[in-house]
């Protein structure tokens, strides 16, 4: 037996500072003594929960099972060990796969020499046992193995999401730095909507929010369009187990009103794109998007106006005052959103102070290395 079904634990990459309201996230879907670790979670789940997690978590990176761990203080002994391992039980030589590697404080200092050293060992146990050898695939292989040394001490898992579960699929166009989905779903859930307010987001540019907002409101899985996890090919997969989990999340899915999720944008790309990606994702076509600069926009009143202006970094050419555009936004906010909530991502905290309204509370979200924070304004 591997070392996940003796113990049912596994553990959950997660960016640091969502880490808390991932644990809460996977306690609610079931999985049970959660514990925060450095870049994520550790965690145990009865398979139909393992299932149910990589389908429904919004929060989660990836969700690692373990295989084995062991003293390793050379690549010899990494790729001895891992030569014993019956490989056969995940893959065949006719799949593909692909090593991922962490190392720190080790012996073995380079990454990508940990990941080779582990690929040379899977392919000589194929072809030791076959004469046949599965072939490397570094985008979307047949399966994903991760290694981690950390003081010496390796642990080799199988991915059992089958790639970052941010990529819901969805996002079939792009604009220059997107939001990644699980920072949006992230920001959506600390944001507080409950729905009731329609969501507006007037920079939406590929529509990443949107599209995070739809499925948070009708209840869908984030993992709907993907074709593939990676417990599927542990040995111990349930297809009959794995068809219950998902026809309970189709059953529990929920019909919202049009214009419930809305947004705009001022470039005609972006906009684009965002109706591209929301028609993915809501074929039901209740999201709304409409080509509008923000500042022509009449008022946004009673509403939930929720977004991340696409300004500072990704025009960090142009010759924007971003001081006064700042400053335009909170008259905006004032005088023509009365009787809204906004909460507005900062990617660059300096200009907070210019948007000149008092805020409700600040959090703290990095954001591709931007030390960024979710503001919250009530207006009156």
């Amino acid at each position: 037996m591997y070392a996940y079904q003796k113990t049912n634990r596994y553990f959950a990459q997660v960016a640091d500072d969502i880490k808390e309201m991932a644990a809460a996230e996977i306690q609610d879907l079931g999985a049970t003594e959660v514990r925060l670790a450095y870049r994520g979670l550790y965690f145990k789940a009865s398979s139909d929960v393992l299932y149910c997690l990589n389908l429904r978590s919004a929060l989660v990176h990836r969700i690692l099972a373990p295989l084995l761990t062991f003293d390793c203080h050379s690549d010899r002994y990494l790729y001895k060990t891992a030569a014993k391992v019956q490989w056969s039980d995940f893959l065949t030589p006719d799949h593909t796969f692909a090593v991922f590697a962490t190392v720190s404080n080790s012996s073995i200092r380079h990454s990508k020499f940990a990941a080779l050293r582990l690929k040379d060992a899977i392919v000589d146990y194929f072809r030791a046992t076959t004469g046949k050898r599965p072939s490397i695939e570094t985008q979307r292989p047949d399966l994903w193995i991760n290694l981690r040394i950390h003081n010496n001490r390796a642990t080799i898992s199988i991915d059992t999401s089958g790639g970052s579960l941010h990529r819901r699929r969805y996002r079939l166009q792009t604009v220059e730095a997107p939001m990644i989905e699980t920072l949006a779903a992230a920001i959506l859930k600390a944001a507080e909507w409950d729905w009731r307010q329609p969501l507006y987001d007037p920079f939406c540019g590929s529509g990443t929010l949107l599209c995070e907002a739809y499925l948070q409101a009708t209840q869908t899985p984030p993992g709907m369009l993907r074709s593939h996890f990676g417990f599927e090919r542990l040995p111990d997969f349930d297809p009959r187990q794995w068809n219950q989990v998902k026809q309970a999340c189709s059953r529990n899915t929920i019909a919202i009103s049009k214009n419930l999720v809305a947004g705009s944008d001022i470039s005609k790309t972006a906009v684009a794109a965002a109706r591209q990606n929301a028609n993915t994702c809501d074929q039901h076509g209740n999201i709304t998007i409409h080509q509008r600069d923000v500042f022509q926009i009449d008022k946004l009143e009673q509403k939930f106006i929720l977004c991340n202006p696409p300004y500072g970094v990704r025009l960090k050419n142009s010759q924007e005052d971003l001081a006064t555009f700042y400053k335009r936004l909170g008259d905006f906010l004032k005088q023509r959103c009365r009787g809204s909530t906004a909460c507005i991502y900062f990617g660059d905290r300096q200009y907070i102070k210019h948007i000149g309204l008092r805020s409700s509370w600040k959090k703290p979200f990095s954001n591709g290395g931007l030390d960024g924070r979710l503001v919250k304004y009530i207006l009156y």
